[in-house]
Formats: structure tokens, C-alpha cells, sequence
């Protein structure tokens, strides 16, 4: 089905890099030849217009109705601009009796609102111009599209926090590296603490043998005793103390879930000579079971999508398409935000030998590439996108949101760029971005049968129980520093292309979306 005059008036407008009223729009898809309307438009315009008025429309074109609408039909089934149009509530559905019906653009765009509504901006979206650690845009004014109900932008809400973009501190000294993980400890043992009755390092040295005893450190060492055993080093900020788990009892099981560098909680019971601990319980900062996530207080969804990799010979342009086409169509009528979790383009020089496999040779042509992709998607929704390894930023985590230079390339829809990871807040539901580097490293260093490229999810539910999404330090954070095709296949990573998950933010249920 071919989607509505507005919606292609709106695309043909984006394609150009405009924007336009929600007035503007309306006579211009009422025009006998939209298309031709805005060519028209856009080549009587203002220079430094970017944003279409009604008196540009007007200027340039005859605006005089030329193009039935659905809803405006006489009782004799003609043509008539002046039947009355259905009423709608705050939701935007018909309370009149008629299914389905809508409001039409002109109903709220019209001069007669203008003072209650001092934007009325075809991208409702404000800017803030601030990235700071924490960011906050509410809509205000409302959206419709032709043939679809109203989405209120005034009931929006989107927080950013984490972003570290032009905020950057570290020096590389060896300072800061003893302030991250000071940092790190200090978090993580205010969680694991309330579970265990703990006791500093040094505490522990002087308690006589056979004492019970709980700790709360970070993982120094794991290695192996010639019986078998596994001796696992804790530190805190007073020592560190060796912590033996026994082969055989049920707590030695989850010693292979260990990584280096991340925060635990033991109890047990002190040697003889008080010199090691022999563990019988082990405890992860993990997410209490008592959590209960916040929920949005109406229906409207959030679509989250990666990888885009725009510029490569992989890219899967049509799927892109198709996926922008859902957006604009009835049944995505409630989604009205897309996070992008970065990888937009496919990058240059990530691996050796990467140009046999590009099909845009230069990023910024690869960057050009993605923003016209982004100029399909609706106009309306709020957009927030972080960058991926393949991006044109520091592979350092946490990586900046871009360049300015890159940000004016990915201007469109006002989207809004973030540092990955950021926190990103939709109407009380917060959403973790982060592009997942690190999830190669929980793979690599986990037993195949519980986490693996097979089941990716088993890797994020490591690091939800550790509560870090990069738990171990000085890993290898990229496992492919050769021919990338060939390692996936080494290691059996099947892509799966082409899905979106759309969340439902008043409810957190998760539906698939296929588009290839």
C-alpha cells in the first residue's frame, strides 16, 4: 500500500534536507502533483530557508484544494471540503462512533492555532545544544500524519545521562587508572555488602583460624592448585587475601563464570593457620529479583536497532528501506522513538585488508550514505544513536558521540548523539545503550555452554549479574584484529540481518520485526 500524500511530501522534503510546517506540508499534498509542488516550492524559496512556511507554499504554487480527502465526502458520496471531521481524545482515537478515523493535518495546523501552539514545526524535536552528563528534551508540539492518528509530541520525555562527549578527563596516568577501579570497587561493594556480613582484608589477616568469615573484593588472580582446586586472589583497599574453592562442592561449579577485574561477595570458613579461606558461598552484585522496572504511562513503543554498517558490501540497504517504509505505516503508528546502538557505517581500516569488502571507500562518503538512510524514517519520531567500533571515533570505552563535522553529516531529524554507553531515559523507562565490544570478551573468556555466539543473550546476562558491561580490564576488547570475514566463520558468528525488536514501553514486552 502506498503510503499517504503527506508521508511522501514529508520524505521528498527530508531527502532535500528540509523541514516544513505542518501547513505546508498539508497544501502541499493536497496539490494535484505533490511532487511536482515541491520542486516548485523548494526552487522559489528562500536561500536560507530550512524550513518550509504555508506562505512559501503559497507564493509558489496555487493552493486551492485539489485533492479529495477520505474522510471528506457529501451524504450523496461527493467530494466536499467542509464536512465535519471526526472528534478525537488525547490518544488521538475517534469518540464519535467512527472506527479509526482521524484528524487531519489542517486541523491543527491551521492559522486559528497558531498562538496555542508558538511551533508548529513539521520535527517537533528541540535541540539543547548541551552534552552534558545529563540531557533532557520535551517535545511540545503536537504531530499528525495523513491518514493515521494523532501521536501527541507533548507527552514525550527523553533523558541522556552518561554522555562524557567533550568531557573527557583522563590523562592516561597511572593516577587515573587507580581512580577507576577505586571507583569501580566503591560502587559494586555498596551493592554486595547488604548480602554478607563484611569484613575489611586486613580485618581478616588477625582473626584466629577457623573463623567464619565474608569479603567483599575484586578478582586479582584465578589460577589452579596442583590437587585441582581453584584459588581465586580478592583485593580491596586494604590487601588482598587468597580464596580457595574446593573441587567438588557446589559452589566450585560457578568458578568458570569468573573474569578478572570484577567485584564479588564470599563467605566461608579460615584455614588452620587463618592463611587462605575456603569458600562455601559466592554472590554477584547481580539485579536484585525485587527490581521492578519503571513503565511508561501510556501505549507507546521504542524500536532498537545496531549495526547498520553503511558502506560495506554487506550493507542491507533494502532491509534498511523496508524497515523505514514499517515506520511510515499504520502498524508502527506508536512507535516514536529509534535508538541506534552504533556501527552506523562499516568504517575504514577496522581490520586488515578491509577495502576488499567496501563498497564506499571513504567514511565520510560512508557517513553521507547512512544520513540519507536516516532521512527515510519518519520525521517525527525521536531519534537517539550512539557510536560502535566501526565508527569514526576513539575504540576506547567510553567512546565519544562523534565529531562535530560527523554530527553535521548526521544531522537529520535533529537526531540526537550520545557517547556509548549512555543511559537513555523514555518516559520513565530506562534503556541501557551500549554497542556490546564487550560481549566478545565475556565469550572468549566463559566456557562455550554458557555464553557463546550461538546464544549472545547468555553473554548479557553475565554481565547484568556482574553489573559492568566491560567487568574485565585489559582483556582483548576485539578478537578480530585480522580478516574479519574469516574469523566469523572460525568462530561460527551468524549474523541475523535485517531485525528489529520494538519494545513496548507501558508494558516492556518485546516483539521482532523482520526485514530481511
Amino acid at each position: 500500500m502506498a503510503p499517504p500524500p503527506a508521508v511522501q511530501v514529508v520524505r521528498e522534503l527530508t531527502s532535500r534536507g528540509y523541514n516544513a510546517d505542518r501547513e505546508a506540508v498539508t497544501l502541499l499534498s493536497r496539490a494535484a502533483d505533490p511532487a511536482d509542488a515541491v520542486s516548485r516550492v523548494l526552487d522559489s524559496a528562500p536561500e536560507d530557508a530550512l524550513t518550509l512556511s504555508a506562505a512559501h507554499v503559497r507564493a509558489a504554487i496555487d493552493t486551492t484544494p485539489t485533492r479529495p480527502r477520505s474522510n471528506d465526502t457529501s451524504t450523496n458520496g461527493e467530494p466536499t471540503n467542509d464536512a465535519p471531521q471526526p472528534t478525537v481524545d488525547a490518544d488521538g482515537a475517534a469518540v464519535d462512533g467512527t472506527a479509526e478515523s482521524t484528524a487531519l493535518p489542517e486541523a491543527i495546523g491551521s492559522d486559528a492555532d497558531a498562538d496555542s501552539d508558538p511551533d508548529p514545526g513539521l520535527d517537533p524535536s528541540v535541540s539543547t545544544g548541551d552534552t552534558g552528563a545529563s540531557d533532557t528534551r520535551r517535545t511540545n508540539s503536537p504531530v499528525e500524519t495523513e491518514g493515521f492518528r494523532s501521536r501527541d509530541a507533548s507527552k514525550r520525555s527523553l533523558e541522556i545521562a552518561n554522555d562524557m562527549t567533550g568531557r573527557s578527563t583522563g590523562t592516561g596516568e597511572y593516577a587515573d587508572f587507580v581512580r577507576v577501579f577505586r571507583d569501580r570497587y566503591e560502587r559494586l561493594s555498596r551493592l554486595l555488602r547488604p548480602r554478607v556480613k563484611h569484613r575489611p582484608i586486613e580485618a581478616i589477616r588477625s582473626m584466629p583460624g577457623g573463623s567464619e568469615v565474608a569479603l567483599v573484593g575484586m578478582i586479582s588472580d584465578i589460577r589452579s592448585t596442583r590437587n585441582g582446586h581453584r584459588l581465586v586472589e580478592l583485593e580491596d583497599t586494604t590487601g588482598t587475601f587468597p580464596c580457595l574453592f574446593v573441587t567438588g562442592k557446589d559452589v566450585s561449579a560457578r568458578v568458570d563464570e569468573l573474569l578478572y577485574d570484577e567485584a564479588i561477595a564470599i563467605e566461608g570458613t579460615l584455614a588452620d593457620d587463618a592463611g587462605i579461606c575456603f569458600v562455601d558461598e559466592l554472590y554477584f552484585p547481580d539485579v536484585p529479583r525485587t527490581n521492578s522496572p519503571s513503565r511508561a504511562d501510556r501505549h507507546v513503543r521504542a524500536a532498537l536497532v545496531s549495526d547498520v554498517h553503511a558502506g560495506s558490501r554487506e550493507f542491507r540497504g533494502d532491509a534498511w528501506s523496508r524497515f523505514a517504509d514499517w515506520l511510515h505505516s499504520e502498524d508502527a503508528e506508536r512507535v516514536e522513538y529509534l535508538l541506534i546502538a552504533g556501527d552506523m557505517v562499516e568504517g575504514i581500516g577496522v581490520y586488515p585488508n578491509q577495502d576488499d569488502e567496501l563498497d564506499v571507500e571513504d567514511v565520510y562518503a560512508q557517513y553521507e550514505l547512512f544520513s540519507e538512510c536516516l532521512k527515510e524514517v519518519p520525521g517525527d519520531m525521536e531519534i537517539v544513536m550512539i557510536p560502535g567500533n566501526h565508527d569514526a571515533v576513539r575504540l576506547a570505552e567510553p567512546q565519544p558521540g562523534f565529531t562535530e563535522d560527523l554530527r553535521g553529516i548526521m544531522s537529520a531529524h535533529d537526531a540526537r548523539i550520545t557517547s556509548n554507553p549512555s543511559v537513555v531515559t523514555l518516559e520513565g523507562v530506562s534503556v541501557l545503550m551500549y554497542h556490546g565490544v564487550s560481549l566478545d570478551e565475556v565469550i572468549a573468556e566463559l566456557p562455550e555452554e554458557k555464553a557463546s555466539y550461538d546464544r549472545p543473550h547468555h553473554a548479557m546476562a553475565h554481565l547484568l549479574e556482574k553489573r559492568h558491561v566491560a567487568p574485565q580490564y585489559g582483556g582483548h576488547t576485539r578478537l578480530a584484529p585480522e580478516d574479519q570475514t574469516p574469523f566469523q566463520r572460525r568462530v561460527n558468528i551468524d549474523p541475523d540481518v535485517g531485525f528489529a525488536p520494538i519494545v513496548d514501553l507501558d508494558t516492556l514486552e518485546l516483539t521482532i520485526q523482520k526485514f530481511a
